[in-house]
């Protein structure tokens, strides 16, 4: 069983300032990501996606490092991630820099527990509106590098 709990908080200065719209549609954006990845739908999240995207990490040895992903890659990478199974719960506090109207970097600590054991993590998405539509263009996560896939 997975459960997600998340929130959307606009920064106190911000450059861009979204309209109580503006948020509205960001969130929902989350609220259906988070559910197609609760689910373990791979390729339901790709639709969400702006390819090719962008993954930006780090290793253990802290060697930074990034790549693009072709569909193709992130379906097969999340595949492995989604479908971990165990009893997941996360909750998520998310906030969101907008640059302009369609663009928008958003910083997200969350913390995750699967099976009991809890971990919390930050990371960072650029969503891109594109045909009205918001799409994740760049993930930004520390410590994926040298991880399968």
């Amino acid at each position: 069983m997975t459960q997600s709990r998340s929130t959307i908080t606009p920064p106190a200065d911000p450059g861009f300032a979204p309209a109580p719209d503006d948020l509205a549609a960001l969130d929902e954006w989350f609220r259906q990501y988070d559910a197609l990845a609760s689910a373990g739908d791979a390729e339901g999240t790709a639709d969400l996606a702006m390819f090719p995207l962008n993954t930006v990490t780090d290793d253990a040895a802290g060697e930074g490092s990034a790549r693009q992903l072709t569909r193709a890659e992130y379906v097969e990478m999340m595949r492995g991630v989604l479908g971990a199974g165990g009893d997941v719960t996360m909750e998520s506090r998310r906030t969101p820099y907008f640059l302009t109207a369609s663009l928008v970097l958003v910083f997200t600590d969350a913390e995750f527990t699967i099976d009991g054991a809890t971990q919390r993590v930050r990371y960072a998405d650029l969503l891109v509106k594109s045909g009205g539509q918001w799409r994740f263009q760049t993930m930004i996560q520390g410590g994926w590098g040298g991880q399968p896939g």
